[in-house]
């Protein structure tokens, strides 16, 4: 019988957006500020700035607790020219995901 290899560790198999560069500030706190709570799921835009400066949206949808904690991350292929737009894009989506309407009053980030 073969030998099994050995699991990751749990800090290795969060996805890449969840964590910020070194020195980039990109803290839990402030996902955490711009994140809704829907009932039992937490709705979180994430923006990654591109190198052409334009912007590119995914939303993390996270639900349960503890080691029952599941997150699904979901990247988009629609890229914008600004900060605001990709975040209400992101949120949009993952709203209308939940089965929630997408409409969203109009707010600074």
């Amino acid at each position: 019988m073969p030998a099994r290899l050995p699991l990751a560790p749990r800090h290795a198999l969060v996805p890449a957006p969840h964590r910020a560069p070194p020195g980039r500030g990109g803290s839990r706190k402030s996902r955490i500020k711009n994140s809704i709570q829907i009932g039992k799921y937490l709705v979180s835009p994430l923006i990654k700035r591109l190198a052409d400066g334009r912007f590119a949206p995914s939303v993390s949808i996270r639900s349960g607790r503890g080691s029952a904690t599941h997150d699904r991350v979901m990247r988009f292929v629609r890229i914008f020219d600004t900060h605001r737009a990709a975040r209400r894009h992101a949120v949009e989506q993952g709203l209308l995901s939940l089965g929630m309407p997408a409409a969203l009053p109009h707010t600074q980030p």
